[in-house]
């Protein structure tokens, strides 16, 4: 079974960048879709971007424009480029690859998670 793995995270400041990456242990063709989601403290853990196989992205509201999923085939991994970092995209940010059923449930993959903290 293919595992992934998250690294990039970190401590910013406000206006910052960070890129974090999400290395699969396998093809990441193994999964039709993969993404990133992440969980603030007492919040349930929510959706940042996905992106099929086929290339197609998907964003939540709170980070159009500022956030950009990407992957590299050859490499097997994702990335999520994240831009103009705000206090509030402080979290632990988790990595998922699964199929179009599965994505972002308890039946798909998911890495270990790594924390992003933006300070003010």
């Amino acid at each position: 079974q293919v595992q992934v793995v998250e690294s990039g995270g970190g401590l910013v400041q406000a206006g910052g960048s960070l890129r974090l990456s999400c290395a699969a242990s396998g093809s990441i063709f193994s999964f039709i879709v993969m993404g990133w989601y992440r969980q603030a403290p007492g919040k349930q853990r929510e959706l940042v971007a996905t992106i099929t196989r086929g290339g197609s992205t998907n964003y939540a509201d709170s980070v159009k424009g500022r956030f950009t999923i990407s992957r590299d085939n050859a490499k097997n991994t994702v990335y999520l480029q994240m831009n103009s970092l705000k206090p509030e995209d402080t979290a632990v940010y988790y990595c998922n690859g699964g199929s179009t059923i599965t994505s972002g449930t308890r039946g798909s993959t998911w890495g270990q998670g790594t924390q992003v903290t933006v300070s003010s």
